[in-house]
C-alpha cells in the first residue's frame, strides 16, 4: 500500500478524486491500492519552555538555549490551561497507523518551505524510517496532479529545504520566547511584551513612519500658476520657484503680463520638449505585489488576498499562491498562447484576449533563472464557476495581470513646455499614442496623476501666448503617509527601503523581510498582540506598541535589514550553507538581545 500525505483534508480528497479513490475511512480515504491522509496545518511545534526544564518566567532561566529541541503536539486553551489538542492526537494516530503499513510514503502537502516542515516535523515525531517520495506541483487541476505523480522526486532531494524550514523555526522560537521573557519581566510583569525576529522590526516601521508623521510640522511655500492659451486651448503651467512668502509671491505675480493687465502676447514659448516613451507592460503577479494591488483596488487586507487565493488554488484556478517569483520558464511560456486564447469569451477581457491571440508576446516576464521554487500566480485555464464577488475580484486581477504581462509596450508622448513670462512656468502633460497593456484594466497612468495637463496643444518655440488667468498658489510640504497594508507589504519585500523601481525591488527581494508566505501573518499578529490597529486603511501603533518600540528602537532586534539578512541566510542554507553556522550565530544574538533587554524595561503609561 502506498500513502499519500497531504497538508489539508480538501488536497487529500482532491488527489484521492483524481486517483478514483472513494473509500472513506477516520482520517482517511483509500482505495486503487494508495491511502490518502492528511494533517491539517502544523500538527507538531517545537516545545514550549517548560519541556526543557525552563519552568516559569524567571531571570536565572534566561537565555534559554536548549542543546537539542523537541517536538510537541499542538496545544489548545482548556479548563486545566493549555493541553494537546485531542483532534491533532487522533489524526496523528492515523497517520502513525498507515506509516507503519506503508510500502511507501508520497508527500503532498504544499510545495514550499512550510509544507516541508509540517510533513517533516510529523516524520520526525513518528520515528518514521521509511523512505519517502515527493509530490512537487504549481497547480492543482488534475492534469498537474497527474503530471506531479509521473515525475515524483526523491524526499532526499528537499533535505536542504527542510533545514532551512527549522531553522527558521528554532530561530524564531529562540529570539521570540527569550526576547519575550526578558522585556516582559524587565517591565515588571505587568503584561506580556511579545517580541519576534520578525514581528518586532515590521512593529519598529509602522511606529517610526507614525511618528515621523505626527510630529511633522508642515512648511507653507507659494508658487504661481498661469492658464495661457493657444487658438482657444488653454492649460495650466506652473512657476519653477517657489516662494516662502506671500508677498514676495504676490510681487512676482505682478509682473505676468495676463490679458486683465492689457497684454494679449504676456507668456514667451521658450522650449517645447516631446519625448516618446515606451513603457513596458508589467511583471507578472507574485503573491506579494498580488496583496498590494487588492489593498489598493479593493480594499482587501493581505490575509484576506492569500485566504481567497488559497480557496482559488485549491478550486484549480490559479496556480500556486505563496510564490515569491514574479516569473515564468520557457515551458510554462509555451502554454501562455492557450490560456490566452481561453479568455476570448471573458466580459471583460474578450477583446485584449482576443487581440492577443496569435501576436507576438511579451516575453519580460520569462526568465528561468529568476524562478524561484514555484513560478509567477497564473490562471490555470479552468473556468470559474460559482465565485464570491471577493473571489472574482481576486480571480481577475490575476488573468487580467497575465494578459497586461504579455501585453505589447505603451506607448506615450511626454511633452513638457517652458514659458517666461516675469517668471519661468512649467507645463507637462501626457498623450498616450498606443494604450497597449494599459488597454486591459484601461488603467490610468500612474505618471499623470500630479500633472497639471492630461493634453497640450501644439507650440513652438518663440511663440508668444496670451495669458487668460494668474494665481497665487498657496501650498505647503506633506510628510510621508502612513503605512497601508499595500506599502507596508511594499516596505518589507525590501527590509524597508522605499525603491519605487519594480526590477531593483525584485532583485533585492534575498534580503526582504519575511517571506511572501508570512508576511500576512505578521501584520495579523502585531494586531492580535494589540500592537496596532486598522484605522480605516491605515496601520496605527498603539500605545502599548509604542511603548515597546520606544524600547527597542535603537537595538539590532528592531532592525528590518539584520532580519532580512537572516532571511538570506536560510535562503543560502537550502543551497547547501551551513546549517551549524547558522545556529551559533542566532544562539550568540540570543545571548546579546536578552541581555540588553533585561537591563530595558517599559515605564508605566
Amino acid at each position: 500500500m502506498k500513502v499519500i500525505i497531504a497538508e489539508k483534508p480538501s488536497v487529500a480528497r482532491e488527489i484521492a478524486r483524481v486517483f478514483g479513490a472513494n473509500t472513506k475511512r477516520e482520517g482517511y480515504i483509500e482505495g486503487k491500492g494508495y491511502t490518502f491522509t492528511w494533517a491539517f496545518g502544523h500538527l507538531l511545534q517545537l516545545a514550549p519552555p517548560q519541556e526543557y526544564g525552563y519552568y516559569g518566567w524567571n531571570v536565572q532561566n534566561l537565555p534559554m538555549l536548549p542543546q537539542k529541541f523537541k517536538l510537541s503536539i499542538r496545544k489548545v486553551k482548556s479548563k486545566e490551561g493549555m493541553v494537546d489538542d485531542p483532534a491533532v492526537k487522533k489524526q496523528l494516530d492515523v497517520i502513525k497507523k498507515l506509516f507503519d503499513e506503508a510500502a511507501e510514503i508520497i508527500v503532498a502537502t504544499d510545495a514550499g518551505r512550510e509544507g516541508e516542515l509540517i510533513f517533516r516535523y510529523i516524520y520526525y515525531h513518528l520515528k518514521c524510517k521509511k523512505p519517502f517520495k515527493r509530490l512537487w506541483i504549481s497547480s492543482q487541476t488534475d492534469a498537474a496532479i497527474k503530471e506531479g505523480f509521473r515525475n515524483l522526486k526523491p524526499g532526499t532531494d528537499y533535505d536542504t529545504l527542510f533545514y532551512s524550514a527549522h531553522c527558521r523555526s528554532q530561530s524564531d522560537w529562540l529570539v521570540g520566547m527569550n526576547a519575550t521573557q526578558a522585556l516582559s519581566l524587565a517591565s515588571g510583569n505587568r503584561a506580556v511584551l511579545s517580541l519576534g525576529r520578525v514581528q518586532t522590526p515590521t512593529l519598529a516601521m509602522i511606529c517610526a513612519r507614525y511618528l515621523e508623521n505626527k510630529n511633522f510640522v508642515p512648511e507653507l511655500y507659494y508658487q504661481l500658476a498661469i492658464q495661457p492659451d493657444k487658438d482657444g486651448i488653454s492649460f495650466r503651467a506652473i512657476s519653477e520657484k517657489r516662494f516662502k512668502t506671500k508677498e514676495e509671491a504676490q510681487e512676482a505675480l505682478n509682473t505676468v503680463q495676463d490679458v486683465a493687465s492689457g497684454f494679449t502676447n504676456g507668456g514667451n514659448v521658450l522650449s517645447v520638449e516631446a519625448r516618446p516613451r515606451k513603457e513596458p507592460p508589467p511583471l507578472l503577479h507574485d503573491l506579494s505585489s498580488l496583496q498590494q494591488e487588492a489593498n489598493k483596488c479593493k480594499g482587501f487586507t493581505a490575509d484576506q488576498t492569500l485566504s481567497i487565493l488559497q480557496n482559488l488554488y485549491e478550486g484549480k484556478l490559479v496556480t500556486y499562491p505563496r510564490t515569491g517569483s514574479r516569473y515564468i520558464g520557457d515551458d510554462v511560456f509555451a502554454g501562455v498562447p492557450d490560456l490566452i486564447a481561453r479568455f476570448q469569451d471573458h466580459d471583460g477581457f474578450g477583446k485584449q484576449a482576443t487581440l492577443l491571440t496569435g501576436a507576438k508576446l511579451s516575453k519580460r516576464s520569462v526568465n528561468a533563472k529568476k524562478v524561484t521554487d514555484h513560478h509567477a500566480i497564473l490562471p490555470t485555464g479552468e473556468t470559474p464557476r460559482n465565485l464570491t464577488p471577493d473571489q472574482q475580484a481576486v480571480y481577475n486581477m490575476v488573468a487580467g495581470r497575465m494578459l497586461e504581462a504579455f501585453h505589447q509596450d505603451c506607448i506615450k508622448e511626454i511633452t513638457k513646455i517652458i514659458i517666461q513670462s516675469g517668471e519661468r512656468f512649467t507645463a507637462s502633460g501626457t498623450v498616450i499614442n498606443t494604450a497597449g497593456w494599459r488597454a486591459v484594466f484601461n488603467d490610468k497612468d500612474e505618471d499623470k496623476k500630479d500633472e497639471e495637463n492630461a493634453t497640450l496643444p501644439k507650440v513652438k518655440p518663440g511663440e508668444n501666448l496670451p495669458i487668460l488667468q494668474k494665481a497665487v498658489l498657496d501650498k505647503q510640504t506633506k510628510p510621508k503617509p502612513l503605512y497601508n497594508e499595500a506599502s507596508l507589504l511594499k516596505a518589507l519585500e525590501t527590509a524597508g527601503k522605499d525603491i519605487d523601481d519594480e526590477e531593483l525591488r525584485e532583485a533585492m527581494k534575498d534580503s526582504g523581510l519575511g517571506t511572501p508566505a508570512t508576511r500576512a501573518a505578521i501584520i495579523e499578529t502585531l494586531i492580535k498582540r494589540q500592537y496596532i490597529i486598522r484605522e480605516k486603511k491605515n496601520l496605527v501603533p498603539t500605545s502599548t506598541g509604542l511603548s515597546v518600540y520606544e524600547v527597542v528602537k535603537h537595538r539590532r532586534i528592531a532592525q528590518a535589514e539584520l532580519t532580512g539578512t537572516w532571511e538570506k541566510r536560510l535562503e543560502e542554507i537550502r543551497g547547501g550553507a551551513s546549517v551549524t553556522a547558522f545556529r551559533e550565530e542566532i544562539n550568540a544574538y540570543t545571548r546579546q538581545i536578552t541581555g540588553e533587554l533585561l537591563k530595558a524595561g517599559i515605564p508605566a503609561r
